[in-house]
């Protein structure tokens, strides 16, 4: 099945959804950044939730969620302009840990819940906008919600999920998205959070082969109007001349000494482990074409 997602209103219960299955993205993250089990967790759930996140807006922004918690795992990163296309990186990738009474990977100890979740869009103005919450949990599902309800006053329902298989390979990915709209009565409330006592883990439903809209359909029925569609990538888009811009912002202090004591430099990126080097007359170009 190939990674979609799919945005929807219910107006008899006065929400919006949204659902997810990213398990091919998550896994082409595995694979390029080395993620053991947690981290394959835990980015797989901070990018179905940006992807959902931007979903929601009607522009593409640059939209960017930085959670860290304090944890070993350190910074979890996820960045979309809001078209599908999505990155990641974990900064420490190999950490894992499952709780001993179910065996189920130990995503909130991974993570660390002393920290904070941190949502920046970038329109395109002059400052972009950020807003942070504090962790709750560091299982990230959770936290969304958090952040939904204090930062922007919405309560909201976030499920995610990632299966991992015991060779590491990412069985199923994906999540889904309740929010309700501000006509939303105490019923709509009370159906819901019926609907959500003891409703599959998603990643278990989305490995039973259940789309986005099945899922969505097993908590709505009929009353779900799918209102759009739109495929998503895991698709780094760095270059070598993004990697030069980064060179040709540094203080010249820093340039030079990079020339004058290394003769080169090596860049790696983040997001998908490309390597580009520079040669010693290669960082003197940049340098000169800084002061033309």
């Amino acid at each position: 099945m190939k990674d979609y997602l799919v945005r929807g209103l219910v107006n008899k219960r006065n929400a919006r959804v949204f659902a997810v299955n990213t398990t091919n993205l998550t896994n082409k993250a595995r694979e390029e950044l080395g993620l053991w089990p947690c981290a394959s967790a835990a980015l797989g759930r901070t990018m179905a939730v940006t992807l959902m996140m931007g979903a929601m807006n009607k522009d593409q922004e640059k939209l960017t969620v930085n959670i860290n918690g304090g944890g070993e795992m350190g910074t979890v990163l996820a960045t979309t302009h809001c078209d599908g296309k999505i990155k990641g990186f974990v900064a420490n990738p190999e950490v894992h840990y499952e709780y001993n009474s179910t065996k189920k990977l130990a995503v909130g100890m991974c993570v660390g819940n002393n920290g904070t979740l941190q949502v920046i869009r970038d329109m395109g103005l002059k400052q972009p906008m950020t807003s942070e919450v504090q962790l709750q949990t560091g299982e990230i599902g959770d936290d969304f919600a958090y952040y939904f309800y204090v930062s922007e006053q919405v309560p909201s329902v976030v499920s995610v999920g990632v299966l991992v298989d015991t060779d590491n390979s990412v069985l199923s990915a994906g999540g889904f998205i309740i929010q309700l709209l501000p006509e939303a009565t105490d019923e709509d409330i009370t159906f819901i959070e019926n609907k959500m006592k003891g409703f599959p883990p998603v990643s278990d439903l989305i490995h039973q082969g259940k789309t986005p809209e099945e899922i969505l359909e097993m908590i709505f029925g009929d009353e779900v109007e799918i209102l759009a569609h739109q495929d998503v990538f895991y698709e780094c888009d760095c270059s070598r001349e993004k990697m030069a811009e980064a060179l040709a912002a540094l203080p010249d202090s820093e340039l030079d000494a990079i020339i004058n004591e290394d003769h080169g430099a090596d860049l790696k990126c983040q997001f998908c482990h490309k390597s580009y080097h520079f040669s010693e007359e290669d960082l003197k170009q940049i340098q000169n074409n800084k002061h033309q």
